[in-house]
């Protein structure tokens, strides 16, 4: 499998799904409450959609990389009245006609070249390849046209080529997005916002746990909430890792990591890695956040809790945060579960920022990517450097760290091949 620039020929294979945080992993909702509860919204946002659907323009949408997780996001794309699935391109022979049949577009094609060289320049395009595949299919739609690119995590393994593909995009005026990260999820943008407000008070304490298994894989999940529920940057970190054997693999597979971030804030946040850096229990990865107003903001996987003062033995008191209902409950419905809230979400705020033109409405950006990307890298340099304090930005761009082979080369080319039934729905 092989990447060439220019005239050559872009490979790209199914999508990579999330090993340490798999779907099989998520926890779920259960249905009945959920749609209990969502009904009115449901109703108000029919509404929304039938008046929207009858007025506006669609915005055209390519899907480059139709795998597991680019099934995902044809599905919702192809579910909000205002995108239409336009054009796939899916690297193998077996699954593009399938997945073409199933989602109902005739131009498919093998590659992004392929589609760009036939004159097709979709609005959107959604890059759901193997991280080793991004950078050229986000460089060739920036300069083809395209109004919005998104992307998946990690964006890249070199620092210079998320470097280039978000310069790519702001010197072309094209939105740059990142894809299925809790960051985007409903209840953790109003957490965050309730923060940024001083609602809950000052911010003088912060945590990260579960820094582990995968640092630049699933460990951006992590990394993208600790930055938007702070509001601030990582300045400098100082890093421990093990196992010793992990840290000198050239990939993220397995690496532990504890230490300290300094926020611009001025805040150190204690970061602190896996106890079994392959548990996937989801529970051990959070970020728990502490304000003057005696209020803990602990989000650890999912929605985000709140407890305010603590009881006579000393616990914390837990409040309801009385968030308002995820306003798109009726796109979640199957092969799409509750648990996926957060890929609509994304994907929702990415469109209304390409309407709108502005990358401020997005919920998690290409820029976003690449920060989660200096921060695992800064911490695997520390780590190697005798828990040396690293600063950031990193000065050498050239710095890189692979995630793991599944998410670096896909499926197809690790032995985990989804198989047609699957692929047609």
């Amino acid at each position: 499998m092989t990447c060439e620039s220019g005239a050559g020929i872009l490979r790209q294979s199914s999508c990579c799904s999330e090993s340490n945080f798999s779907k099989g992993n998520r926890p779920l909702i259960n249905r009945r409450n959920f749609l209990v509860g969502a009904a009115a919204a449901t109703v108000a946002a029919n509404s929304v959609r039938t008046a929207t659907a009858a007025t506006e323009k669609k915005l055209k949408v390519g899907i480059i990389g139709c795998g597991r997780m680019g099934q995902d996001f044809a599905e919702v794309y192809r579910r909000f009245p205002d995108t239409e699935l336009m054009a796939i391109a899916e690297w193998n022979d077996e699954r593009r006609p399938i997945v073409g049949e199933r989602f109902g577009v005739e131009a498919l094609y093998k590659d992004v070249n392929a589609m760009l060289k036939d004159g097709v320049v979709p609005d959107i395009v959604a890059v759901i390849t193997p991280t080793k595949y991004m950078k050229e299919a986000v460089i060739r739609c920036a300069e083809a046209g395209v109004k919005g690119i998104s992307t998946d995590k990690p964006v890249a393994a070199r620092l210079s080529d998320a470097d280039a593909m978000v310069d790519a995009c702001r010197s072309n005026g094209v939105i740059f997005a990142g894809g299925n990260l809790q960051r985007a999820k409903s209840e953790v943008q109003q957490a965050a916002g309730r923060l940024r407000s001083g609602e809950y008070g000052k911010i003088v304490g912060v945590a990260m746990h579960g820094f582990g298994g995968e640092i630049s894989g699933g460990g951006c999940q992590l990394l993208s909430v600790l930055r938007l529920l702070t509001n601030a940057e990582v300045d400098e970190v100082v890093a421990w890792a093990d196992p010793a054997a992990a840290l000198l693999r050239d990939d993220d597979t397995g690496l532990n990591i504890n230490g300290r971030f300094r926020m611009s804030s001025g805040i150190d946040c204690q970061v602190f890695g896996l106890n079994h850096p392959t548990d996937a229990d989801r529970n051990l990865y959070g970020v728990d956040v502490w304000t003057t107003n005696d209020t803990l903001v602990s989000w650890h996987w999912g929605v985000p809790k709140i407890f305010r003062g603590v009881d006579a033995d000393g616990a914390w008191k837990e409040i309801d945060p009385n968030y308002s209902p995820f306003p798109y409950p009726d796109v979640l419905v199957p092969p799409l579960m509750e648990h996926d809230d957060y890929l609509v979400s994304s994907i929702r705020s990415f469109v209304k920022s390409v309407k709108e033109q502005d990358e401020d409405l997005l919920s998690i950006s290409g820029h976003d990517l690449r920060q989660a990307l200096e921060i695992a890298i800064a911490s695997k340099q520390s780590a190697l450097q005798g828990n040396r304090p690293v600063s950031l930005p990193l000065v050498d761009r050239s710095l890189s760290l692979l995630p793991s082979p599944y998410r670096w080369l896909g499926g197809d080319q690790t032995g985990n091949v989804q198989t047609i039934e699957d692929a047609a729905g």
